[in-house]
Parts: structure tokens; sequence; C-alpha cells
């Protein structure tokens, strides 16, 4: 089994974190942002990763410290789980949609952090889904991929947010679920190592 287990405090945020890729999609996430919480439920159902992730923050201030932790945490949790990636598919991408949103996603587990994130969020409405800051949407993406050491592109497409952001998680959860399937052996790098 992959597995990781991650604890970060810090002044702002202290997290707990368990990672299973060769699990089920089975999650169990505490975290005060509920609509956070519902898109990484479904990270974890549709990617077929086991997720527990325990986290309280500064929230009051804002939810920008907590959600870009939780990022950080969970890309730390894949690098760890992956161990030296042999064996690995390595690359994946999906194309999901979600009524009038269509996401598309690209990784590459190459041992690089980057990200191109485009949202296009609504211009003239409201500056949170649910309760989570839009903005910090695009944080939490950037810090999942320099964390998890991977190479990220996330495209947007839609009318509805909700639904843009949603399927934006689900996904991500495809391509890593497809990325980080075992298909062959040795070090998928002509390089040698990732």
């Amino acid at each position: 089994m992959r597995t990781a287990k991650i604890e970060r405090e810090t002044k702002e945020t202290e997290i707990k974190l368990e990672l299973n890729i060769d699990g089920s999609g089975k999650s169990k996430i505490d975290t005060p942002i509920k609509f956070l919480n519902h898109m990484l439920e479904n990270f974890s159902k549709h990617s077929n990763f086991d997720l527990t992730i325990k986290a309280t923050g500064d929230v009051e201030v804002e939810d920008h410290h907590l959600v870009e932790d939780i990022g950080i945490s969970l890309g730390h949790a894949i690098d760890k789980a992956l161990k030296d990636k042999t064996g690995i598919s390595r690359m994946g991408h999906a194309i999901v949609p979600l009524d009038d949103a269509l996401a598309t996603v690209a990784v590459d587990l190459s041992g690089r952090g980057y990200s191109v994130i485009d949202l296009k969020f609504s211009e003239f409405k409201e500056a949170k889904l649910g309760d989570l800051g839009k903005e910090t949407i695009p944080h939490f993406f950037e810090a999942l991929a320099m964390n998890g050491k991977f190479n990220l592109h996330i495209k947007s497409e839609g009318k509805n947010d909700h639904h843009k952001v949603e399927s934006c998680f689900k996904a991500l959860a495809r391509a890593l679920h497809d990325a980080t399937r075992i298909t062959g052996k040795g070090i998928p790098s002509t390089k040698g190592a990732i």
C-alpha cells in the first residue's frame, strides 16, 4: 500500500492528514470550511484515494491560510506515498463535465512542481462559493502541485462557478488516479530518476 501520514502545525493552522493512494475512495474530511470539505470528498471518491483530514485554522481572519496549508499537506502526502515512483504511469489527464461546466486537467508526476491554473470565474458574481473564498482555490491547486512535486495544468469553462470548481476537483482526481497507477517496471523517465 502506498500511504502517507502528514502532520503540519503552524501559528495559523493545525492539520492531520492520512492518504492511501491504493484505496477505494473513502474519505473523512473535517475542516471548518464546508465547501472545501465537499470538494475534497469529491477528490477522494473520483481518485479512489482514501483520504482523512482533520484541520483547524484561523478562518475567523480568512480562509487563505487553512486552504493553502491543506494543499501543501496533501501535496506532501502524495509525494511521500509515491516514494521513488517506480512503475507508475507518471502522466494522466481528464476532461470532466458538470452540467454547463467543463474542466480539463493534465498532470505529470515529474518531480518538478509547476502549475498553470485557469479557472475563469464569473466576473460579477459573489466572491465566495459557499464559505470558501474564490481567490483561495487557485492557491490550493498551486500549493498542491508545488509540494506534490508535479506539473499541473487546469482549465475550466462554464457559467456556474460551483460547477466549474467541482468539475476541476473531479478531473484532477481522475488525472492523478491514472498517473499513479502501476503500469510497468522501473522509473518512468529517460533520466532514470524522478
